[in-house]
This record gives structure tokens, C-alpha cells and sequence, in this order.
């Protein structure tokens, strides 16, 4: 006779957990861990450059090899996201040997603990068991987070590319041949906004595309614990654009969501902010239309505003600013590549906002002081802005540069240039 497992919520804050593995579902349950203050050791040859910013970040410890049994010495919890089943069994042997708890992803009945479905709202984290059947407890999942959000099901109506709630192009198509009639092969994409880092702040449209999707293409700065509600059957993609690191060529993340799409997959490209904000999603949108796929946009909430405000700083102000410019700082202002008239910028009044601008921000400081924005003009970085790592550096234009390396601060993070700047900080 089976026996039903016994619910358990683990205070992991500070206590070493393994993860061995470093692919799909490594980087879909790493954030979860991290989220809990997990201190987690991760045991991989390679890892998914989603991974990989965790611990160039310093989040967690990386050993690039194949799993010993001495790794498990002094943990509380280890995860097994391989699917080579005698590797993994090798681990749940060592596991068992120092009685420490292992979930394997490879086989469940084959582990001592199971991960559950999660949804969580605000402090409320709840945690459902299918009996085995991952289905059937993120089913159970979904229904309880509706209930949490207190959302009508009008605002759930569902939007069709080219449909009157929807935004976005597709080719014409009648009723008889739409995606997902009977019969019917072609998929659809989903270009999705997950906001500025909140998991909390992804829209309700963009979090229900998730729950249908059968593949994710997830870039860098998506929420982690997004990734961490998926059913197990999806497929991840990694789309991770790592500044300076290892990346995916913009062709191939289109050929991916054609190819998936055409296969009859419904696809999610879930992308940090803003689809359209500095997002590359008019550049999927336009593969996707010419390969007659069709394609939502789910607006996402944009870093450019929201990580501002969770930093204390409003990028408008009533009587100190009527204007705010958001730019791209990833090109240095000499480049002959650069769009930006960085010298007109300066002669602006209102609030200037800098996005992907960290590397470059001691040439951008300085061109705009050369073209008369003043030196003592306030100016703030947030890094990680609306997480739990957020950072929060008030400067002048004169000094953030150097502030900034002194600080060491790392992207992803925003720059703004205002009075707006220091608007609210008696506030705070």
C-alpha cells in the first residue's frame, strides 16, 4: 500500500542545498531555493546561461564538474535535475546513505521528496501534491491562484492575435481553420512582458498564456520563480542574452518560435519588461507574421517606469518635471553605431532614464556635462530594482560613474538623471 506524503514547509534560509544538474530543470528550480534563502551548491560540467548569471551575480556556488558524494556533506536538501538515470541514482544512493532528503526530476517514485505545484500570492505560498501527478496538482494550482487574485472571469477573456481584445497581427483565418480546431496543426506565439523582475508583476493575461504554453522561451531577466510554476511537460528554452557572456543569435530564437509554432506548439517568448521596450519583440513579431504563425502581445509592465518607482523615484513630478525620455545606454556615445542624440538629451529639462547603460555610463555622464546638463544634477541607480536583491545608489551626473564602481554595482540596473531624483526622499 502507498502511503500519502506528509506536507512539509522547509525553512532552507542559509542552509546548503545541491542541485546537480545545470540544464532546463536545474534553471527552473534554482529560483525557488534562492527565493528561500537557500545557500545552494550546484554541481554541473556546463550551465544554461540563466544559471550562469546566477553565479557570475554571486547568488550561488558553481563547481564545474560531475557530482561526488562528498558534495552532499553538511547539505539539508539535494535536487537532482538530470536525466540520466544512473547518475541520478548514484546521488539518491549518496543521499540516502547521510539520510538527506532528494527530489529527482528523472523518476518520482524514485525520490523521498517531491517538489509541489506553487503559486504564490503576496505572503501566502501555497504548495499542492497531485499523488504523483504533476497534472492534476497544478490543475488544483491554477484554480487557487484565481481565487487568490479575486479576479473576475471577465477579465480573463482570452485574446486572439488580430481579435478585437487583442494586440498584435496574424493572417486572416476563419473560424473553421483557427488555431486549436479540431484537425488543426499550427500553433501559435505568445510575445509576453514578465515586467521589471517582481514575479508578482507580470499581468494576469501574460501569467494564463503561461499556464497553456507547451514551450517557453525565456530570456535573462525573467522572474526565475515564473519559470519555477510551469508544468514539467514544458519545453524551456533559454533564450538568455548575458551582456558579454554566452547568448543566442536573434535568427535563431525566430527560427525557434516558427519552428514550434508550426509544429502545432503553443508557444510563450516571455521577455523581462516590456515586449516592445528595448525587447526585440517587433523583430519576432515580423518572423512570425511572414511565416503566417500567428502571434499575441501581451504588454508587459517596463523597468524603464516601474523599477523608478519602486526605488522611491517618480519619473514625473508635478511643478519638477512634465517630461521623461527613456534611451538605451548599450552603445557608447562615440559609436558611429548609436541612434542616440546624446547631446540634445542634455539640453532637456526633465527626467532622462538609461536602460542597459551600466558599462557605458562613464562616457554617457560625461557628454551629457559637456553639452550643459549640470553636474550637480541628481542622478540614482537601481540595481535588481522590484526584487529582493534591489539596489539603490543616490548621486550627482558629476560622481555616478565613479559611485557606481565603488559601489559594484552590476546590470541589470537602471539609471536615472532628475530632480526627480531627490523628489521624494524625505519620504523615505
Amino acid at each position: 500500500m502507498s502511503a500519502n506524503p506528509y506536507p512539509l514547509g522547509l525553512r532552507l534560509a542559509g542552509r546548503r542545498v545541491v542541485v546537480v544538474g545545470g540544464g532546463a530543470v536545474a534553471t527552473r528550480r534554482v529560483p525557488a531555493l534562492l527565493d528561500a534563502g537557500a545557500d545552494v551548491f550546484l554541481v554541473a560540467p556546463e550551465l544554461t546561461p540563466a544559471l550562469r548569471a546566477h553565479v557570475d551575480a554571486g547568488r550561488l556556488h558553481w563547481a564545474r564538474r560531475r557530482f561526488v558524494p562528498d558534495d552532499l556533506d553538511g547539505a539539508w536538501l539535494v535536487q537532482v535535475a538530470v536525466d540520466d538515470p544512473i547518475a541520478a541514482a548514484s546521488v539518491s544512493a549518496a543521499a540516502a546513505e547521510r539520510r538527506i532528503f532528494c527530489v529527482r526530476a528523472d523518476d518520482r517514485a524514485a525520490a523521498t521528496a517531491w517538489t509541489p505545484a506553487v503559486t504564490r500570492h503576496g505572503p501566502v505560498t501555497v504548495a499542492v501534491l497531485g499523488g504523483g501527478d504533476p497534472r492534476r496538482a497544478m490543475t488544483v494550482r491554477d484554480a487557487i491562484r484565481e481565487l487568490l487574485g479575486a479576479r473576475t472571469e471577465s477579465s480573463r477573456t482570452p485574446a486572439v492575435a488580430g481579435g478585437p481584445a487583442g494586440q498584435g497581427l496574424a493572417p486572416a483565418t476563419s473560424p473553421a481553420s483557427a488555431p486549436g480546431s479540431p484537425g488543426d496543426t499550427l500553433g501559435r506565439v505568445a510575445l509576453v512582458g514578465a515586467g521589471p523582475g517582481d514575479p508578482e508583476l507580470i499581468t494576469l493575461k501574460g501569467w494564463r498564456l503561461l499556464t497553456e504554453a507547451d514551450v517557453v522561451v525565456a530570456d535573462r531577466l525573467v522572474p526565475g520563480l515564473l519559470l519555477d510554476e510551469l508544468r514539467p511537460d514544458v519545453e524551456l528554452v533559454d533564450a538568455s542574452k548575458i551582456p558579454y557572456g554566452p547568448s543566442r543569435g536573434q535568427e535563431e530564437i525566430n527560427r525557434i518560435l516558427v519552428d514550434r509554432a508550426l509544429a502545432g506548439k503553443v508557444v510563450v517568448r516571455l521577455k523581462g519588461g516590456d515586449p516592445y521596450v528595448f525587447g526585440r519583440g517587433g523583430e519576432e513579431l515580423l518572423a512570425c507574421v511572414a511565416a503566417g504563425v500567428p502571434v499575441t502581445v501581451v504588454p508587459g509592465v517596463t523597468s524603464a517606469v516601474a523599477v523608478p518607482a519602486a526605488a522611491g523615484v517618480p519619473v514625473t513630478h508635478r511643478a519638477v518635471a512634465h517630461e521623461f525620455t527613456v534611451v538605451s545606454g548599450h552603445v557608447a556615445p562615440d559609436s558611429p553605431a548609436s541612434l542616440v542624440r546624446w547631446e540634445h538629451l542634455a539640453g532637456l529639462r526633465g527626467t532622462l532614464v538609461i536602460l542597459m547603460g551600466l558599462k557605458n555610463l562613464p562616457a554617457i555622464a560625461a557628454t551629457l556635462v559637456a553639452h550643459g546638463r549640470p553636474a550637480d544634477t541628481p542622478a540614482a541607480v537601481v540595481q535588481e530594482g522590484t526584487t529582493g536583491a534591489q539596489r539603490v545608489l543616490r548621486s550627482t551626473l558629476g560622481t555616478v560613474a565613479a559611485d557606481v564602481v565603488a559601489a559594484d554595482l552590476r546590470p541589470p540596473a537602471v539609471v536615472v538623471v532628475g530632480d526627480v531624483v531627490s523628489v521624494l526622499a524625505a519620504a523615505g
